[in-house]
Protein backbone atom coordinates (compact mmCIF):
# COMPACT_ATOMS: atom_id res chain seq x y z
CA UNK A 1 0.00 0.00 0.00
CA UNK A 2 1.18 3.30 -1.11
CA UNK A 3 1.86 5.93 2.06
CA UNK A 4 2.52 9.21 2.28
CA UNK A 5 4.10 11.29 5.60
CA UNK A 6 3.58 15.04 6.13
CA UNK A 7 5.68 17.77 7.18
CA UNK A 8 4.51 21.41 7.46
CA UNK A 9 6.22 24.36 8.53
CA UNK A 10 4.66 28.14 9.54
CA UNK A 11 0.88 29.19 10.46
CA UNK A 12 -2.06 27.51 11.24
CA UNK A 13 -3.16 28.05 7.75
CA UNK A 14 -0.56 25.64 6.42
CA UNK A 15 -1.74 22.99 9.34
CA UNK A 16 -4.60 23.18 8.08
CA UNK A 17 -3.94 22.71 4.55
CA UNK A 18 -1.56 19.92 4.98
CA UNK A 19 -4.79 18.18 7.57
CA UNK A 20 -6.69 18.84 3.99
CA UNK A 21 -4.15 16.41 2.07
CA UNK A 22 -3.77 13.80 4.67
CA UNK A 23 -7.58 13.37 4.85
CA UNK A 24 -7.25 13.12 0.87
CA UNK A 25 -4.98 10.56 0.97
CA UNK A 26 -6.60 8.47 4.13
CA UNK A 27 -10.01 8.75 2.19
CA UNK A 28 -8.55 7.22 -0.95
CA UNK A 29 -7.10 4.21 0.67
CA UNK A 30 -3.59 5.51 1.73
CA UNK A 31 -1.55 4.80 4.72
CA UNK A 32 -0.73 8.45 6.42
CA UNK A 33 2.17 8.30 8.52
CA UNK A 34 3.74 10.42 11.59
CA UNK A 35 6.97 12.30 10.12
CA UNK A 36 9.05 10.74 12.82
CA UNK A 37 7.32 7.45 11.97
CA UNK A 38 8.14 8.14 8.38
CA UNK A 39 11.97 8.63 9.25
CA UNK A 40 11.43 5.01 10.44
CA UNK A 41 10.06 3.63 7.53
CA UNK A 42 12.46 3.33 4.85
CA UNK A 43 9.78 2.39 2.21
CA UNK A 44 8.20 5.20 2.83
CA UNK A 45 6.40 6.28 -0.90
CA UNK A 46 5.69 10.49 -0.60
CA UNK A 47 6.73 13.16 1.52
CA UNK A 48 5.06 16.56 1.48
CA UNK A 49 7.02 19.01 3.09
CA UNK A 50 4.81 22.34 3.20
CA UNK A 51 7.10 25.25 3.45
CA UNK A 52 6.80 28.80 5.48
CA UNK A 53 8.59 32.01 4.07
CA UNK A 54 7.95 34.44 6.87
CA UNK A 55 11.89 34.27 8.53
CA UNK A 56 14.72 33.39 6.35
CA UNK A 57 14.92 30.87 9.14
CA UNK A 58 11.68 29.02 8.40
CA UNK A 59 13.35 28.65 4.59
CA UNK A 60 16.88 27.69 6.43
CA UNK A 61 14.76 25.10 8.10
CA UNK A 62 12.73 23.85 4.95
CA UNK A 63 15.75 23.69 3.15
CA UNK A 64 17.52 21.31 6.13
CA UNK A 65 14.47 18.84 5.66
CA UNK A 66 14.27 18.66 2.02
CA UNK A 67 18.20 17.64 1.77
CA UNK A 68 17.44 15.05 5.10
CA UNK A 69 14.24 13.41 3.30
CA UNK A 70 16.42 13.40 0.47
CA UNK A 71 19.15 11.24 1.82
CA UNK A 72 16.71 9.30 4.28
CA UNK A 73 14.35 7.87 1.21
CA UNK A 74 16.43 7.17 -1.96
CA UNK A 75 12.83 5.78 -3.06
CA UNK A 76 10.90 8.60 -2.33
CA UNK A 77 8.75 11.32 -4.08
CA UNK A 78 8.90 14.84 -2.58
CA UNK A 79 6.64 17.32 -3.06
CA UNK A 80 7.40 20.52 -1.50
CA UNK A 81 4.80 23.42 -1.56
CA UNK A 82 3.78 25.98 0.16
CA UNK A 83 4.68 30.18 0.57
CA UNK A 84 8.15 29.33 0.11
CA UNK A 85 8.21 27.17 -2.78
CA UNK A 86 5.59 30.00 -3.86
CA UNK A 87 8.49 32.89 -4.03
CA UNK A 88 11.84 30.57 -4.73
CA UNK A 89 10.85 27.51 -6.48
CA UNK A 90 13.33 26.85 -8.92
CA UNK A 91 15.68 27.84 -5.90
CA UNK A 92 14.11 24.44 -4.00
CA UNK A 93 14.25 22.65 -7.17
CA UNK A 94 17.84 22.63 -7.37
CA UNK A 95 18.25 20.78 -4.25
CA UNK A 96 17.02 17.53 -6.10
CA UNK A 97 19.92 18.36 -8.21
CA UNK A 98 23.19 19.45 -6.37
CA UNK A 99 25.37 16.51 -6.94
CA UNK A 100 24.11 16.77 -10.65
CA UNK A 101 23.65 12.99 -11.41
CA UNK A 102 19.75 13.27 -11.84
CA UNK A 103 18.19 14.09 -14.74
CA UNK A 104 15.60 17.40 -14.36
CA UNK A 105 13.02 14.95 -16.19
CA UNK A 106 12.99 12.54 -13.80
CA UNK A 107 13.78 14.49 -10.41
CA UNK A 108 12.17 12.79 -7.82
CA UNK A 109 12.07 16.48 -6.10
CA UNK A 110 8.99 18.19 -7.33
CA UNK A 111 7.71 21.65 -6.29
CA UNK A 112 4.14 22.67 -6.31
CA UNK A 113 3.71 26.83 -5.56
CA UNK A 114 1.08 27.69 -3.43
CA UNK A 115 -0.80 28.98 -5.85
CA UNK A 116 -1.39 25.64 -6.88
CA UNK A 117 -0.73 23.73 -3.78
CA UNK A 118 -4.68 22.60 -4.11
CA UNK A 119 -3.44 19.76 -6.73
CA UNK A 120 -2.10 17.65 -4.07
CA UNK A 121 -6.13 17.27 -3.06
CA UNK A 122 -6.34 15.29 -6.39
CA UNK A 123 -2.81 14.28 -6.24
CA UNK A 124 -4.59 10.64 -4.32
CA UNK A 125 -7.06 10.37 -6.97
CA UNK A 126 -4.71 9.84 -9.68
CA UNK A 127 -2.32 7.86 -7.88
CA UNK A 128 -5.32 5.29 -7.02
CA UNK A 129 -6.39 5.37 -10.84
CA UNK A 130 -3.07 4.78 -12.14
CA UNK A 131 -0.38 3.80 -9.94
CA UNK A 132 -1.60 1.95 -6.89
CA UNK A 133 1.31 0.00 -6.07
CA UNK A 134 4.52 1.92 -7.47
CA UNK A 135 5.56 6.07 -7.74
CA UNK A 136 6.97 6.38 -11.28
CA UNK A 137 8.26 9.84 -10.90
CA UNK A 138 8.38 10.86 -14.74
CA UNK A 139 4.50 10.24 -14.53
CA UNK A 140 3.72 11.99 -11.58
CA UNK A 141 5.74 15.42 -12.78
CA UNK A 142 4.06 14.88 -16.17
CA UNK A 143 0.52 14.76 -14.45
CA UNK A 144 1.72 18.27 -12.38
CA UNK A 145 2.62 19.93 -15.25
CA UNK A 146 -0.81 18.93 -17.34
CA UNK A 147 -2.78 20.37 -14.48
CA UNK A 148 -1.00 23.68 -13.56
CA UNK A 149 -2.40 26.88 -14.81
CA UNK A 150 -1.48 30.02 -14.39
CA UNK A 151 -3.82 31.05 -11.75
CA UNK A 152 -5.93 29.36 -9.33
CA UNK A 153 -9.46 30.12 -8.91
CA UNK A 154 -10.42 31.75 -5.50
CA UNK A 155 -12.50 28.69 -5.14
CA UNK A 156 -9.10 26.75 -5.04
CA UNK A 157 -8.18 27.79 -1.95
CA UNK A 158 -11.01 27.03 0.22
CA UNK A 159 -11.01 23.56 -1.60
CA UNK A 160 -9.16 22.60 1.79
CA UNK A 161 -11.69 21.71 4.27
CA UNK A 162 -10.81 17.98 5.42
CA UNK A 163 -13.53 16.00 6.90
CA UNK A 164 -11.34 14.38 9.71
CA UNK A 165 -8.27 16.28 11.58
CA UNK A 166 -5.12 13.39 12.46
CA UNK A 167 -2.79 15.59 12.75
CA UNK A 168 -4.75 17.68 15.34
CA UNK A 169 -7.03 16.69 17.84
CA UNK A 170 -9.33 20.10 17.41
CA UNK A 171 -10.95 21.48 13.71
CA UNK A 172 -10.07 23.98 12.11
CA UNK A 173 -11.89 26.03 9.18
CA UNK A 174 -10.26 27.89 6.59
CA UNK A 175 -12.45 31.77 6.39
CA UNK A 176 -10.24 34.01 4.41
CA UNK A 177 -6.83 34.01 2.85
CA UNK A 178 -4.18 36.60 1.38
CA UNK A 179 -3.74 40.13 2.99
CA UNK A 180 -4.45 43.24 1.90
CA UNK A 181 -2.36 44.74 4.00
CA UNK A 182 1.42 46.13 3.06
CA UNK A 183 3.61 45.48 5.89
CA UNK A 184 6.89 46.52 4.78
CA UNK A 185 8.86 43.10 6.23
CA UNK A 186 5.84 40.74 5.22
CA UNK A 187 6.49 38.66 2.75
CA UNK A 188 3.88 36.42 3.44
CA UNK A 189 1.31 38.88 1.40
CA UNK A 190 3.53 38.87 -1.94
CA UNK A 191 3.08 34.77 -1.53
CA UNK A 192 -0.51 34.34 -0.74
CA UNK A 193 -2.05 37.55 -2.66
CA UNK A 194 -4.87 39.75 -1.85
CA UNK A 195 -7.22 38.94 0.65
CA UNK A 196 -9.92 36.70 -0.58
CA UNK A 197 -12.48 35.12 1.79
CA UNK A 198 -15.20 31.98 1.48
CA UNK A 199 -18.91 32.92 1.60
CA UNK A 200 -20.65 32.57 4.93
CA UNK A 201 -23.02 30.28 3.88
CA UNK A 202 -19.74 27.62 3.24
CA UNK A 203 -18.13 28.82 6.23
CA UNK A 204 -21.75 27.96 8.43
CA UNK A 205 -22.18 24.84 6.44
CA UNK A 206 -18.46 23.26 7.00
CA UNK A 207 -19.07 24.56 10.77
CA UNK A 208 -22.46 22.46 11.22
CA UNK A 209 -21.00 19.35 9.64
CA UNK A 210 -17.97 19.44 12.33
CA UNK A 211 -20.58 19.83 14.81
CA UNK A 212 -23.07 16.93 13.64
CA UNK A 213 -19.45 14.90 13.40
CA UNK A 214 -19.14 15.21 17.58
CA UNK A 215 -16.07 18.01 17.32
CA UNK A 216 -16.30 20.43 20.37
CA UNK A 217 -14.37 23.06 19.27
CA UNK A 218 -13.26 24.78 15.63
CA UNK A 219 -10.67 26.98 15.39
CA UNK A 220 -11.69 29.88 12.70
CA UNK A 221 -8.36 30.60 10.77
CA UNK A 222 -6.98 32.51 7.96
CA UNK A 223 -3.79 34.49 7.13
CA UNK A 224 -5.38 37.65 8.36
CA UNK A 225 -8.93 36.73 9.45
CA UNK A 226 -10.14 40.37 10.63
CA UNK A 227 -10.30 41.11 6.78
CA UNK A 228 -13.01 38.92 6.44
CA UNK A 229 -15.53 40.08 4.08
CA UNK A 230 -18.28 37.82 2.31
CA UNK A 231 -17.98 39.09 -1.26
CA UNK A 232 -21.34 37.60 -2.41
CA UNK A 233 -23.48 39.84 -0.50
CA UNK A 234 -23.81 43.13 -2.00
CA UNK A 235 -21.14 45.56 -1.16
CA UNK A 236 -23.23 47.72 1.21
CA UNK A 237 -24.11 44.61 3.08
CA UNK A 238 -21.07 42.40 3.31
CA UNK A 239 -20.54 40.46 5.67
CA UNK A 240 -17.80 41.09 8.23
CA UNK A 241 -15.75 38.77 10.69
CA UNK A 242 -18.38 39.88 13.42
CA UNK A 243 -21.39 39.30 11.49
CA UNK A 244 -20.28 35.68 10.08
CA UNK A 245 -19.51 34.78 13.49
CA UNK A 246 -23.20 35.87 14.78
CA UNK A 247 -24.30 33.52 11.96
CA UNK A 248 -21.89 30.62 13.08
CA UNK A 249 -23.16 30.76 16.54
CA UNK A 250 -27.28 31.11 15.19
CA UNK A 251 -26.42 28.41 13.06
CA UNK A 252 -24.88 25.62 15.42
CA UNK A 253 -26.15 24.78 18.96
CA UNK A 254 -23.03 22.99 20.66
CA UNK A 255 -19.62 23.46 19.34
CA UNK A 256 -17.23 26.53 20.42
CA UNK A 257 -15.28 28.66 18.42
CA UNK A 258 -11.57 29.65 18.67
CA UNK A 259 -10.42 32.61 16.98
CA UNK A 260 -6.69 32.52 15.57
CA UNK A 261 -4.50 36.13 15.42
CA UNK A 262 -6.58 39.25 15.36
CA UNK A 263 -5.24 42.48 14.21
CA UNK A 264 -5.43 45.01 16.55
CA UNK A 265 -7.33 47.81 14.39
CA UNK A 266 -9.84 45.20 14.06
CA UNK A 267 -10.68 45.06 17.34
CA UNK A 268 -14.29 47.36 16.09
CA UNK A 269 -17.03 47.60 18.22
CA UNK A 270 -19.18 45.11 16.39
CA UNK A 271 -16.78 42.02 17.01
CA UNK A 272 -15.40 42.96 20.44
CA UNK A 273 -19.30 42.67 21.33
CA UNK A 274 -20.01 39.14 19.34
CA UNK A 275 -16.28 37.74 20.97
CA UNK A 276 -18.13 38.45 24.42
CA UNK A 277 -20.68 35.18 23.60
CA UNK A 278 -19.82 32.31 25.69
CA UNK A 279 -19.22 29.80 22.60
CA UNK A 280 -16.10 31.97 22.24
CA UNK A 281 -13.44 30.70 23.93
CA UNK A 282 -11.54 33.32 25.94
CA UNK A 283 -8.53 32.85 23.94
CA UNK A 284 -7.38 35.79 21.68
CA UNK A 285 -3.49 36.27 19.65
CA UNK A 286 -2.94 39.65 18.80
CA UNK A 287 -0.51 40.74 16.12
CA UNK A 288 1.08 43.20 17.93
CA UNK A 289 4.59 43.62 16.61
CA UNK A 290 5.62 47.18 18.49
CA UNK A 291 4.86 49.24 20.94
CA UNK A 292 6.96 51.77 19.27
CA UNK A 293 4.77 54.59 17.75
CA UNK A 294 7.91 55.13 14.69
CA UNK A 295 8.99 51.66 14.40
CA UNK A 296 4.60 50.57 14.13
CA UNK A 297 4.89 53.21 11.23
CA UNK A 298 7.56 51.89 9.56
CA UNK A 299 6.34 48.33 9.49
CA UNK A 300 3.13 49.91 7.84
CA UNK A 301 0.89 49.04 10.90
CA UNK A 302 -2.25 50.46 10.46
CA UNK A 303 -2.68 50.85 14.53
CA UNK A 304 -0.92 52.58 17.48
CA UNK A 305 0.00 51.67 20.78
CA UNK A 306 -2.96 52.92 22.04
CA UNK A 307 -5.46 51.12 19.80
CA UNK A 308 -3.92 47.72 21.36
CA UNK A 309 -4.14 48.67 24.64
CA UNK A 310 -7.65 50.04 24.90
CA UNK A 311 -8.05 46.81 22.65
CA UNK A 312 -6.92 45.17 25.81
CA UNK A 313 -9.10 46.49 27.87
CA UNK A 314 -12.41 45.99 25.71
CA UNK A 315 -11.10 42.48 25.43
CA UNK A 316 -11.10 42.25 29.36
CA UNK A 317 -14.41 43.76 30.18
CA UNK A 318 -16.17 41.10 27.72
CA UNK A 319 -13.84 38.03 28.73
CA UNK A 320 -13.53 36.48 32.63
CA UNK A 321 -9.92 36.73 32.39
CA UNK A 322 -9.04 35.78 28.89
CA UNK A 323 -5.83 34.16 27.75
CA UNK A 324 -4.23 37.02 25.56
CA UNK A 325 -1.37 36.72 23.39
CA UNK A 326 0.78 38.40 21.22
CA UNK A 327 3.25 38.59 18.30
CA UNK A 328 6.93 41.09 18.36
CA UNK A 329 9.11 41.57 15.75
CA UNK A 330 12.50 42.78 17.40
CA UNK A 331 15.44 44.45 16.00
CA UNK A 332 13.91 46.37 13.23
CA UNK A 333 15.59 48.86 11.02
CA UNK A 334 16.27 51.88 13.41
CA UNK A 335 14.93 50.31 16.62
CA UNK A 336 17.21 51.66 19.09
CA UNK A 337 17.10 50.31 22.84
CA UNK A 338 14.86 53.29 23.77
CA UNK A 339 12.28 52.11 20.80
CA UNK A 340 12.53 48.53 22.14
CA UNK A 341 12.34 49.19 25.61
CA UNK A 342 8.82 51.02 24.49
CA UNK A 343 7.51 47.79 23.45
CA UNK A 344 8.90 45.65 26.32
CA UNK A 345 7.17 47.98 28.56
CA UNK A 346 3.93 47.94 26.60
CA UNK A 347 3.59 43.99 27.12
CA UNK A 348 5.02 44.04 30.76
CA UNK A 349 1.59 46.99 31.44
CA UNK A 350 -0.57 45.02 29.41
CA UNK A 351 0.56 41.60 31.26
CA UNK A 352 0.22 39.15 28.29
CA UNK A 353 -0.38 35.25 29.02
CA UNK A 354 2.40 35.07 26.57
CA UNK A 355 4.46 36.45 23.87
CA UNK A 356 5.63 34.86 21.03
CA UNK A 357 8.76 37.13 20.08
CA UNK A 358 11.44 37.07 17.14
CA UNK A 359 13.93 38.70 15.97
CA UNK A 360 13.24 40.32 12.18
CA UNK A 361 14.52 38.60 9.18
CA UNK A 362 15.21 41.03 6.18
CA UNK A 363 12.77 39.45 3.47
CA UNK A 364 13.73 39.86 -0.06
CA UNK A 365 11.22 41.51 -2.06
CA UNK A 366 10.15 43.86 0.72
CA UNK A 367 9.98 47.44 1.43
CA UNK A 368 12.03 47.26 4.53
CA UNK A 369 15.06 44.79 3.06
CA UNK A 370 16.71 47.98 2.19
CA UNK A 371 16.32 50.04 4.99
CA UNK A 372 18.84 51.73 7.04
CA UNK A 373 19.66 51.63 10.44
CA UNK A 374 20.18 47.63 11.10
CA UNK A 375 20.18 45.98 14.53
CA UNK A 376 23.20 43.95 14.95
CA UNK A 377 21.42 39.93 14.94
CA UNK A 378 23.55 39.75 19.30
CA UNK A 379 21.22 42.77 19.98
CA UNK A 380 17.98 41.56 18.15
CA UNK A 381 18.51 37.92 20.47
CA UNK A 382 18.83 39.45 23.71
CA UNK A 383 15.57 41.63 23.16
CA UNK A 384 13.58 38.33 21.83
CA UNK A 385 15.19 36.39 25.16
CA UNK A 386 14.15 39.16 27.36
CA UNK A 387 10.28 39.18 25.53
CA UNK A 388 10.39 35.52 25.84
CA UNK A 389 11.19 35.59 29.60
CA UNK A 390 8.60 37.88 30.07
CA UNK A 391 6.24 36.14 28.38
CA UNK A 392 7.17 33.08 30.32
CA UNK A 393 6.46 35.11 33.75
CA UNK A 394 2.83 36.22 32.19
CA UNK A 395 1.82 32.88 31.75
CA UNK A 396 3.11 31.94 35.03
CA UNK A 397 1.18 34.24 36.18
CA UNK A 398 -1.94 33.65 34.72
CA UNK A 399 -2.10 30.23 35.12
CA UNK A 400 -1.88 30.89 38.76
CA UNK A 401 -4.99 33.10 38.60
CA UNK A 402 -7.04 30.06 37.83
CA UNK A 403 -6.15 28.48 40.82
CA UNK A 404 -9.50 26.61 42.37
CA UNK A 405 -11.58 27.37 39.47
CA UNK A 406 -13.25 25.27 37.04
CA UNK A 407 -12.79 25.07 33.03
CA UNK A 408 -13.67 23.38 29.85
CA UNK A 409 -11.20 21.31 28.61
CA UNK A 410 -10.52 19.42 25.24
CA UNK A 411 -8.53 16.51 25.42
CA UNK A 412 -5.17 16.11 23.14
CA UNK A 413 -4.22 13.05 24.06
CA UNK A 414 -5.84 9.70 26.05
CA UNK A 415 -3.99 8.21 28.85
CA UNK A 416 -0.86 10.06 28.78
CA UNK A 417 1.37 9.67 30.70
CA UNK A 418 -0.53 7.12 32.83
CA UNK A 419 -4.45 5.28 32.04
CA UNK A 420 -5.85 7.73 34.82
CA UNK A 421 -4.73 11.08 33.26
CA UNK A 422 -4.63 12.77 29.80
CA UNK A 423 -3.76 16.25 28.16
CA UNK A 424 -5.96 18.82 27.91
CA UNK A 425 -6.43 22.35 26.61
CA UNK A 426 -8.39 24.52 28.23
CA UNK A 427 -10.93 26.88 26.78
CA UNK A 428 -8.32 29.36 28.25
CA UNK A 429 -5.44 28.12 26.60
CA UNK A 430 -4.05 26.81 29.07
CA UNK A 431 -2.15 22.80 28.80
CA UNK A 432 -3.13 20.68 31.54
CA UNK A 433 -2.13 17.34 32.53
CA UNK A 434 -6.18 16.18 33.64
CA UNK A 435 -6.41 13.77 36.22
CA UNK A 436 -9.68 10.98 36.38
CA UNK A 437 -9.76 9.22 39.82
CA UNK A 438 -13.30 7.25 38.78
CA UNK A 439 -12.39 6.01 35.59
CA UNK A 440 -10.54 6.16 31.96
CA UNK A 441 -10.59 9.28 30.40
CA UNK A 442 -12.18 9.98 27.16
CA UNK A 443 -11.31 9.95 24.13
CA UNK A 444 -8.73 12.37 22.18
CA UNK A 445 -10.90 15.52 21.21
CA UNK A 446 -13.93 15.13 23.49
CA UNK A 447 -14.43 18.09 26.34
CA UNK A 448 -14.56 17.53 30.25
CA UNK A 449 -15.09 19.73 32.84
CA UNK A 450 -12.74 19.86 35.26
CA UNK A 451 -10.86 21.96 37.99
CA UNK A 452 -7.08 23.39 38.44
CA UNK A 453 -5.87 22.45 41.86
CA UNK A 454 -2.09 22.64 41.30
CA UNK A 455 0.95 23.32 39.34
CA UNK A 456 3.66 20.99 38.10
CA UNK A 457 6.62 22.09 39.91
CA UNK A 458 4.77 21.67 43.15
CA UNK A 459 3.44 18.11 42.73
CA UNK A 460 6.50 16.41 40.56
CA UNK A 461 4.68 16.67 37.28
CA UNK A 462 6.31 17.14 33.61
CA UNK A 463 6.85 20.92 33.22
CA UNK A 464 5.05 21.03 29.53
CA UNK A 465 2.19 21.55 31.55
CA UNK A 466 0.45 25.15 32.67
CA UNK A 467 -1.40 23.01 35.51
CA UNK A 468 -2.98 20.57 37.33
CA UNK A 469 -6.62 19.34 36.76
CA UNK A 470 -9.45 16.92 37.82
CA UNK A 471 -12.11 16.03 35.86
CA UNK A 472 -15.42 16.55 37.61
Amino acid sequence: MVSVSLYTLGCKVNQLESESIADAFRVRGFRVLPWNGAAGEPMVDILVINTCTVTSKAEQKARRIIRKALRDHPQAVLMVTGCYAQLAGEALQSLGREDGSVPVEANRLMVVSGDTKSLLLDLPGFLADTMPEQIAPVLLSQWLRDQETPLVKKAERFRFSPGDFSLHSRASVKIQDGCDNHCSYCRVRLARGRSVSLEAERVRAAVQALEAKGYTEAVITGVNITQYRDTSAPQEGALHLAALLRDLLSGTERIRLRLSSLEPEGLTDDLIAVLGHPRIRPHFHLSVQSGSPAILEQMGRRYTPETIETGVRRLRAVKDDPFLACDIITGFPGETAEEFEKTYALCRGIGFAWIHAFPYSPRPGTEAYTYPGAVSEREAVLRVDRLITLGREGRHAYSRRWLGREVEAVLEAHGEPHPSEAVGVADNYLKLLVRFPDHEPPLTGKPCRCRIYGFPEEHGAFSRFDALAECL
